[in-house]
């Protein structure tokens, strides 16, 4: 086994596949307004945290990653892997005093920036390549640990003069990286890779109060993933292998984590396993300007509101983080000649065959040179015979409208991760809606959501189909 740096051809193809890597590693790093003190950025890092075993029994989180994938490796083939994680690096921010000493603060405001304590996220691999014999049997451990370690960093002011510091603070890591493989039965070649990653740290809550969350994050593996490369042979998409590899895919077990092909489209020497599920080589938009670490917005509306956040609110988020700080530069620097090309892209084209349709087929085009037909498909005028707020809908024998009560029950489609968190909770109907295609839907709000006035006032509600739901009681 090998612990150097990779050899120059995996290492150029490691290269391609961080690209995807990069994102899930800091995902949800920072949010929008990325300020410290926004509420979404006071609960950090959501993807892959590994915790200490002590914490880790006494909460939903886990301490270990498990990914098991297929491999058809040729004679003499090697594996190279990379864990990546991020380990918290708490930062403190002090205040200089008149003799020379420094104070805890809050805050410490600059010119350009005021600067607040936050956890700073600093990356770190695992790197091993190993012979694929070698993985047989017993397999491979790779442990690993890092060392805990402070730091100061001098804070000057416009006229270079030092008016406090910053002290960053790293608690100790370890873990294990363990690696087997084996032979399955079968007219091919086949191995069930196994590449289990453990938080091993022996750090446990201080006696006499609970643990919490805050501080066994700078003794936990953030945003852990792993990417896995063969030196001459190739994976099995998980998603759509081959026929005869169904059933043997079907018995992997993956736990908090999932593996993909990835790096360049049709390669399968490379496989990400990442705690974000993702499809076969994923890749990031070539309009992408730069991360923005908040994969749940679009670029284009995330750099309009970051470029219109008030100048208070920019020095904040360039004093919260350094990664932040480049978001509200990338945003106030772009031209709108870039900022266009995140409007929108087509992706691929289909080609159409046969007869052009006639004029007459096809509707005279508009001044936009859209075809228009000669029958609309939706008639504006229908709407008149609707009324959200005053409609009802039969569920159950029950008369449904606005001010009911019903039970959710989505999930029968299986559309919105979400549902998890909705089944069994009551709500009220807002109004019942019909669209152009003859569906009915029901607008509710969440009973005891806290949100439930703003939502109703901007309305924004939740939707669901009549059999999505029961009804509590007749409306009124």
């Amino acid at each position: 086994m090998s612990v150097t740096a990779f050899a120059p051809e995996t290492e150029a193809r490691f290269a391609v596949a961080r690209q995807v890597a990069d994102a899930v590693l800091f995902e949800g790093y920072v949010l929008y307004p990325y300020r410290a003190s926004a509420a979404k950025n006071r609960l950090r890092w959501q993807f892959g945290v590994l915790v200490p075993p002590a914490w880790g029994a006494d909460c939903e989180e886990n301490d270990f990653q498990h990914t098991e994938c297929l491999m058809e490796p040729k004679a003499g083939a090697t594996l190279a892997v990379e864990l990546r994680f991020l380990r918290a690096r708490r930062r403190t921010v002090q205040q200089a005093r008149p003799d020379g000493g420094f104070d805890p603060v809050p805050e410490l405001r600059l010119g350009d920036r005021v600067l607040v304590p936050w956890d700073e996220g600093t990356e770190e691999r695992v790197e091993a390549v190993v012979a694929v014999d070698d993985l047989l049997g017993d397999g491979v451990t790779v442990p690993f640990d890092r060392p805990a370690g402070e730091g100061t960093e001098p804070v000057l002011d416009e006229a270079g003069r030092t008016v406090g510091r910053l002290v960053r603070r790293c608690e100790e890591i370890s873990g294990v990286l363990r690696l087997s493989a084996r032979e399955l039965d079968g007219p091919y070649r086949v191995l069930r890779l196994t590449a289990v990653v453990e938080n091993t740290s022996t750090w446990t809550p201080p006696v006499g109060r609970a643990a919490d969350r805050d501080a066994a994050l700078p003794r936990s593996l953030v945003a852990a993933h792993m990417l896995l490369g063969l030196g001459a042979g190739s994976f099995l998409s998980m998603t759509d292998p081959p026929e005869w590899a169904r059933g043997a895919i079907a018995t992997c077990r993956n736990l908090h984590t999932w593996p993909v092909l990835a790096g360049e489209p049709g390669r399968t020497d490379v496989v990400l396993s990442s705690p974000i599920i993702l499809e076969d080589h994923p890749a990031i938009a070539p309009e992408s300007l730069g991360a923005l670490y908040d994969a749940t917005e679009i670029d284009e509306i995330l750099a309009l509101r970051t470029a219109a956040l008030t100048d208070e609110e920019k020095r904040e988020a360039r004093g919260t983080d350094e990664r932040a700080a480049a978001v509200i530069d990338l945003a106030d620097s772009m031209p709108p000649e870039v900022l266009e090309r995140l409007h929108g892209a087509v992706r691929g084209l289909r080609e159409v065959t046969g007869a052009a349709p006639t004029a007459a087929a096809a509707g005279f085009p508009d001044e936009y040179g859209v075809a228009r037909p000669d029958t609309p498909w939706w008639d504006p005028a229908s709407d008149a015979g609707f009324d959200p707020g005053r409609d009802r809908v039969v569920v159950d024998g029950h008369s449904l409208g606005a001010g009911s009560r019903v039970l959710l029950r989505p999930g029968l489609r299986q559309t919105d991760a979400q549902d998890l968190f909705l089944a069994g909770r009551t709500a009220k109907v807002e109004a019942v809606l019909h669209d152009v295609d003859g569906g009915v839907h029901l607008a509710v709000t969440v009973e005891d959501d806290p949100g439930a006035d703003i939502r109703r006032e901007q309305g924004r509600f939740l939707y669901f189909q009549p059999d999505e739901i029961t009804p509590l009681e007749d409306g009124a």
